[in-house]
């Protein structure tokens, strides 16, 4: 996917001499958490709304520039990469520097967000099924196998929390009979987070089956 055409370009920098009483009126103007700021040209990092609000009208940024956060990504970075910058830095807005580290403009978190929403994981059809096991012994590769070996799909796959020695992983499968898929998962000893209307019919049914063996053997 190609990020640059999601480079905007239509809001000025701060200046690092920039009255702070200027700064916030600006960003009453505006919903972005973070505005960059640059010193002689050259990008030095981007202030808070909220550390802007809590700073003295009558002084400069340049007076808190220890405050300012240095984050940013490259041109090329992949897009995954930025929206992982965006929360590791709890940040609406992302400044972009080429390989000189010339300020080039910034990415909207919704925009790159919107790349993520035309994926197939999450605009094809298809079936959610959470899976975890112990992180020593999980394998894409397996997980792969046992999807395909039911004449499933895959649509995306990730791995969404490791807590302890368990390792949790998303997966969107396109297709509709889960149960099968379920069922083999829990043969080579996943255990299945997701709940899913035909698991639970086959538990269902599973314990009508043993109350009959109990009642047929009275």
């Amino acid at each position: 996917m190609d990020t640059q055409l999601y480079i905007i370009r239509d809001i000025d920098p701060f200046d690092i001499n920039t009255p702070l009483e200027a700064v916030k009126e600006v960003f009453n103007q505006l919903t972005y958490s973070h505005i960059p700021v640059m010193k002689n040209q050259v990008f030095t990092g981007c202030v808070s709304e909220t550390d802007a609000h809590c700073f003295d009208s009558n002084k400069t940024l340049a007076d808190y520039s220890y405050a300012l956060e240095p984050f940013f990504v490259r041109e090329h970075t992949n897009w995954l990469d930025i929206i992982e910058a965006f929360a590791n830095n709890s940040s609406n807005i992302m400044p972009v520097l080429d390989a000189h580290n010339t300020y080039l403009g910034y990415f909207e978190l919704a925009d790159i967000m919107s790349l993520f929403n035309n994926t197939p994981f999450l605009n094809e059809n298809g079936g959610i099924l959470e899976i975890q096991k112990g992180s020593r012994d999980y394998s894409f590769s397996e997980i792969c196998q046992i999807i395909e070996s039911n004449n499933a799909k895959i649509l995306g796959m990730f791995i969404s929390k490791i807590e302890g020695e368990k390792t949790q992983t998303t997966i969107k499968i396109g297709h509709t009979g889960m149960n099968a898929i379920v069922q083999t998962f829990r043969r080579y000893g996943y255990e299945i987070i997701s709940s899913h209307d035909e698991d639970k019919w086959a538990d269902n049914l599973k314990e009508r089956s043993e109350y009959l063996d109990k009642y047929l053997n009275i």
